[in-house]
């Protein structure tokens, strides 16, 4: 794996996944993302003022949140998210939304539609479960 790191966010390429992903912050306070080449590229550009706005482009995949604005939280979009990121130091902090939530956030929010296909297709999975 390769890395690519700065304040608050770390890069990685998994060459023999060819994936790129990403994750601002850490601990209990982080977001993870799948990210493009192109990001992964021009994350570290030394005329880039914000890497982590470069970074929010991509699709999420986890956010844990544990701030003084609430009680901690953790979203898991990908559950995938430990495969795709094993490099990792998220944490799940307080408690996790349920899938139902999940799906419905992201189906509704514009911010959150990279991750419809694979929400729509793990959810019709868990339907197809249940059923049996």
């Amino acid at each position: 794996m390769e890395f690519k790191e700065g304040p608050g966010w770390k890069c990685c390429f998994d060459p023999e996944k060819g994936l790129y992903t990403a994750q601002t912050g850490g601990g209990v306070n982080c977001t993870l993302y799948e990210i493009t080449k192109e990001i992964y590229d021009h994350v570290d550009d030394p005329e880039l003022d914000w890497p982590t706005r470069l970074i929010d482009d991509g699709r999420k995949l986890f956010m844990s949140v544990d701030d003084r604005c609430g009680p901690p939280y953790t979203i898991v979009f990908d559950s995938d998210y430990k495969e795709l990121c094993p490099w990792s130091n998220a944490i799940v902090s307080g408690r996790k939304w349920s899938d139902e939530m999940t799906d419905a956030v992201v189906e509704v929010l514009a911010s959150e539609k990279d991750n419809r296909v694979q929400r729509r297709k793990k959810r019709q999975e868990r339907e197809a479960a249940q059923k049996k």
